[in-house]
């Protein structure tokens, strides 16, 4: 890791497997394991971002005052750029990778929303022109 933590943007993301997390996100995503304290806690980064993944043992895992559970899922995601969706979507479903769903164009570019093994989102995102 360059730089400091507080270098960094963190993003936290609530897991099932800290274990399939890490694995995910350095094989198939390039982020490299900074910190593993699992089955509690594990950070990757990849470049300025830092994606703390804390599973169901970790402190953020703890049931809120009233009686929440915090869990993984949802739509919010963090969205990584790539240079050529398409190649990636292959190289990702011949992996056996889930997907919520199948290449969407807009005027700003195209995008897919990848699954990580506990189901919170990974957007992948081709810029338009790029």
């Amino acid at each position: 890791m360059s730089g400091t933590v507080a270098d960094l943007v963190s993003v936290r993301y609530m897991v099932d497997n800290v274990e399939k997390a890490i694995d995910f996100y350095t094989t198939h995503l390039g982020f490299a394991l900074n910190t593993g304290a699992a089955p509690a806690f594990a950070d990757v980064v990849r470049g300025n971002l830092r994606l703390l993944l804390s599973g169901p043992a970790s402190s953020a895992g703890r049931p809120m005052p009233d009686g929440a559970q915090p869990a993984p899922g949802g739509w919010n995601r963090i969205h990584l750029i790539v240079d050529d969706l398409a190649a990636e979507v292959e190289r990702l479903r011949a992996a056996g990778l889930p997907f919520r769903n199948d290449i969407v164009t807009g005027p700003g570019g195209s995008q897919i929303l990848l699954e990580d093994p506990s189901g919170n989102v990974v957007e992948l995102f081709q810029p338009a022109g790029g």
